[in-house]
């Protein structure tokens, strides 16, 4: 049952002044390794092949020290709106961005790793407050996830994609919204499939760009493009590219006392994954900027979640219950750089009611950043067919 709007409370980002002192000094005294013997002048990609390269390294952890401005971003997240409320004893931080239009939709957005909701602070307001007139508009909801962010860090286990999903309801419930669109990708887009299968009486529809199928379907059937797919998503989990999941899903304790002591070891971990995942051709700064980038590293150094971060692999690793199949409207878009592409005949076997599917020409596995005015739209025109077949 919903508690009252009364537990849910307003939360404003101001971390002290001393913290982001220590944070130039930790930068300044960092000690890094030799470079990478797989050298090659830029832009290469094969660059990347032992990680991040030394000299990209040494340029952003240069301008983190003396060009970025964390109270900007910070600024931002205070003028979206943000709250806090506690669901099972964990406290929730979410941003909250209503909409001035009558005929808004309730939208809750959940990120992954090693996101936030930084991916998110660039659309907010043109989902809520779009100023074409005539295009669908949202109430929208960013909440961190739990180890995340200014979410609390769960002191026992058992957080994972259910119990989080079973969260999200009871917060949508309390700001006043019991009926719900959801978005989401990486861990996000898990969360959001199990929402809409589990919650169809809360879920209006859902818009994901990470479909997951069940386990064990043939590639019978499949056309060469599926067929690709298909071999790329398998190749990626069993190849050390997946080395990150296996060791944050087994001993993420272990990697989370780096994470979280060191800010260059923090950054190249992130990093890694943002150069690996971007559709760039070389750096994930072609699409992405520097500033985006940090606020979300930032977020993770100055709020200690390396560690309690990784843990949703140790919760969550390969837990999807193969059996979920989700009925509710679903749209769902597959971006060509994801690290995972879902044949649409695998995902029907999961989501029972496609109501649009795309494919869209670029972009990666953070569309929000990298392609934000795509993937708004995208995302409106989704959630506008979900709406339709709900009538």
């Amino acid at each position: 049952m919903s508690h009252p709007a009364s537990d849910v409370h307003a939360f404003e980002a101001r971390v002290p002044d001393a913290e982001l002192d220590e944070l130039r000094a930790r930068l300044a005294a960092a000690r890094l390794p030799e470079t990478e013997t797989v050298y090659r002048p830029a832009p290469d990609p094969r660059r990347w092949e032992q990680g991040v390269p030394l000299a990209d390294l040494v340029d952003v952890v240069d301008y983190w020290r003396t060009g970025y401005d964390w109270r900007s971003f910070e600024a931002r997240l205070n003028r979206i709106g943000q709250f806090r409320t506690t669901i099972d004893g964990v406290g929730i931080h979410f941003l909250h961005r209503r909409s001035p239009r009558a005929d808004a939709t309730a939208l809750i957005i959940t990120h992954g790793w090693p996101g936030s909701i930084a991916e998110f602070v660039d659309v907010v307001d043109e989902l809520a407050e779009p100023k074409d007139a005539a295009v669908p508009a949202f109430h929208v909801v960013v909440p961190s996830l739990p180890g995340f962010g200014y979410s609390d860090k769960p002191s026992t286990t058992g957080w994972g994609i259910e119990k989080i999903a079973a969260a999200w309801v009871e917060l949508m419930g309390r700001l006043g919204y019991r009926r719900f669109a959801a978005h989401g990708g990486d861990w996000g887009g898990v969360i959001t499939t199990v929402l809409g299968g589990r919650f169809p009486e809360h879920v209006l529809g859902i818009h994901t760009v990470t479909p997951q199928a069940p386990p064990g379907l043939s590639t019978d059937g499949l056309t060469a493009a599926e067929r690709a797919w298909a071999v790329d998503t398998r190749d990626f989990w069993g190849s050390r590219r997946a080395a990150y999941a296996k060791q944050q899903a087994a001993r993420p304790q272990t990697i989370g006392y780096s994470l979280v002591d060191s800010p260059v070891g923090l950054l190249a971990w992130i990093l890694d994954k943002f150069a690996e995942w971007t559709d760039t051709r070389d750096s994930p700064f072609e699409t992405i900027s520097r500033d985006r980038i940090l606020d979300d590293v930032t977020l993770y150094w100055l709020t200690r979640t390396g560690a309690s971060a990784a843990r949703i692999y140790y919760e969550s690793h390969n837990s999807l219950d193969p059996d979920l199949r989700v009925d509710v409207p679903s749209a769902i878009t597959v971006y060509p750089r994801d690290i995972e592409k879902c044949p649409r005949p695998w995902a029907q076997q999961r989501f029972r009611q496609i109501v649009r599917w795309r494919v869209a020409e670029t972009g990666g596995h953070f569309p929000s950043l990298e392609v934000p005015e795509y993937f708004v739209h995208d995302l409106r025109e989704g959630l506008a067919a979900v709406s339709a077949a709900k009538r």
